[in-house]
């Protein structure tokens, strides 16, 4: 039987608020899909994990020194885009690399509740996207990208790191197929 769990990876204000500190239009057009594709996780019995880039005001930071600020814990650019929420039951997971992976207990989390299956939502396709579905084939994940739930600000960026996804570590998916995967049991990437 597989477990799933549907990752919503930096949907927050300051990459979807037009007052953000890095906004693009593209990321805000998700958010009704995500929302809509969360619904039905919950439905399924998914795990809903979101995933919030999260940066420590005044301490050093690696990737912070490398682009431009964003994201600063505390903030109002952390908070989840409306209407999405967290309810109980769901996991909230600060990050402050691309991958969600990366210095974080989310392989842990997964473990715990024996996934197996991930669903990979949220901006930028290239960056954190890109990042979190390279390491989670890497640790033995499937990977599973609903199109319409998954956003970068470049559209060749966005439709090449599709691909390579696709080709390279998991399945890209149209959302409706997508939420039948989620609904069926044992069908993975």
């Amino acid at each position: 039987m597989s477990r799933k769990a549907v990752l919503v990876v930096d949907v927050i204000k300051d990459f979807v608020d037009p007052e953000g500190k890095v906004p693009h239009p593209q990321a805000a057009a998700i958010v009704p899909h995500i929302e809509a594709f969360v619904a039905e996780a919950r439905k399924a019995g998914a795990i809903v994990i979101w995933i919030i880039d999260a940066h420590r005001p005044g301490k050093p930071d690696w990737e912070l020194a490398h682009v431009r600020a964003h994201c600063t814990d505390g903030t109002r650019g952390v908070e989840l885009a409306e209407p999405l929420a967290a309810l109980p039951e769901d996991y909230v997971i600060k990050k402050r690399r691309y991958s969600a992976f990366m210095g974080t207990d989310l392989d842990l989390v997964l473990r715990d509740n024996g996934v197996d299956t991930l669903f990979i939502t949220g901006t930028k396709t290239n960056v954190c996207i890109r990042a979190t579905s390279q390491d989670a084939f890497e640790m033995n994940y499937s990977v599973i990208i609903p199109r319409e739930c998954v956003s970068t600000d470049k559209e060749h960026l966005h439709v090449a790191n599709l691909e390579d996804i696709d080709k390279y570590m998991g399945r890209v998916v149209d959302l409706a197929r997508a939420i039948e995967l989620l609904r069926c049991e044992g069908e993975t990437a």
